[in-house]
């Protein structure tokens, strides 16, 4: 019965020995994709530091340009408004000559007021003739 007892220990450790040797092979497989996997993963983590590297670098041009468009833009408005400025000040000086002109054409007047058909008729020939200038115009593609 020993023998027999022994031969049974002897065969169960053998048995756990094969199965060990195959699980070893199965860790072995999987370490071996590990690696390969790993080797990937550096070639892809080295791809995205490049990218970064570029976008960087981009984003630091496109900083530059937004404070050259920022100064150029800051130039424009202030010029804008200085020639906005300029523009009020010619409409009320204007304003003001046109004021002028017309206390002056009122202050020239002839006492007596032209008949209401008369400035009628003449208000029909100016528009009349300022149609036809402007048809004129057109005919020739001066005018819009």
């Amino acid at each position: 019965m020993n023998h027999s007892f022994g031969l049974a220990i002897e065969s169960l450790v053998a048995v756990l020995l094969v199965l060990t040797l195959g699980y070893c092979m199965l860790l072995n497989k999987r370490l071996k994709r590990l690696r390969a996997d790993e080797q990937s993963l550096k070639a892809t983590i080295g791809e995205l530091i490049t990218a970064t590297e570029i976008a960087e670098r981009a984003i630091g041009g496109l900083k530059h340009t937004v404070r050259d468009v920022n100064d150029n833009l800051g130039n424009q408005i202030e010029s804008a408004t200085e020639l906005s400025r300029q523009l009020a000040k010619q409409l009320a000086e204007g304003d003001a000559v046109m004021r002028r002109l017309t206390r002056i054409a009122l202050a020239a007047r002839p006492a007596t007021a032209p008949e209401p058909e008369a400035v009628a008729s003449d208000a029909r020939s100016v528009a009349a003739a300022a149609r036809a200038f402007s048809e004129r115009k057109r005919a020739s593609g001066l005018a819009a």
